[in-house]
């Protein structure tokens, strides 16, 4: 945990609340949602301070004439710094990783053009070839479980099978790289851990834990302390109570 990160976790909730009428961000989200948590982890990571408020997705509230006049698309989670209005988590963990690139850990690789596409390419990767097996899989044997929905195992089989292709190449490139785009954490590594934190309590966890250099890094990122910290309710939504 850097400096950064232990001054904001000791701050007392009124000096939170000064810092962030100060700063004036607000996430529009789900604490459990995988997209604000992504959020969430950029935020721990640059120790910033932010307004949580909690959008009900199990009555529809996304779908409301307020909410839609926030993100038409009716999505989780929507970032406001005060007349900025974002949507889609990776473009918002980009806006808050280039806006305080100073500030925290070094969440972006702008060394050379050359590090800059890498990381761009990683990016990709993550979005395009890991998070379509890994969110179908999420909701089958995550999320559809919590709203007394039964899964469909010919899904999951499937789903694991791009899955373990994605990761195998993962294993390769990690044989070279501490972590996926670099010797360093970056923000590559940082939209993977949503899924994999839930998937590693399903059985899809031993795709993680058969491959040695990606269960060694699996292992790194979800024991980072911001990570930790958007995970934890109490921690990532400031004890504000999740309406169900």
């Amino acid at each position: 945990m850097d400096c950064l990160q232990i001054v904001f976790k000791l701050l007392p909730n009124w000096k939170r609340e000064a810092e962030v009428k100060k700063i004036g961000y607000k996430v529009h989200g789900d604490p459990f949602s995988t997209n604000t948590r992504r959020v969430l982890a950029v935020l721990h990571e640059k120790g910033l301070s932010y307004e949580p408020i909690t959008v009900k997705l199990q009555t529809g509230e996304h779908q409301s004439e307020s909410f839609l006049s926030l993100n038409p698309f009716g999505q989780v989670p929507v970032f406001e710094d005060r007349n900025i209005k974002l949507s889609e988590s990776r473009a918002i963990t980009q806006y808050i990783a280039y806006v305080h690139s100073p500030r925290g850990t070094q969440l972006l690789n702008l060394q050379s053009h050359e590090t800059m596409a890498i990381l761009t390419m990683w990016m990709e990767i993550e979005a395009h070839q890991f998070d379509p097996p890994a969110s179908k899989l999420t909701w089958e044997q995550v999320i559809k479980p919590l709203y007394g929905l039964e899964t469909d195992h010919t899904v999951v089989k499937e789903n694991e099978a791009n899955l373990e292709k994605v990761l195998n190449v993962y294993e390769k490139r990690l044989q070279e790289s501490r972590f996926l785009a670099c010797n360093s954490f970056t923000l590559v590594d940082l939209h993977h851990l949503p899924n994999i934190q839930y998937l590693l309590g399903t059985p899809t966890k031993r795709l993680f834990k058969n491959r040695p250099k990606v269960h060694k890094w699996v292992d790194e990122i979800t024991s980072r302390e911001a990570w930790k910290m958007a995970c934890d309710q109490e921690k990532s939504w400031f004890n504000k109570q999740r309406r169900n």
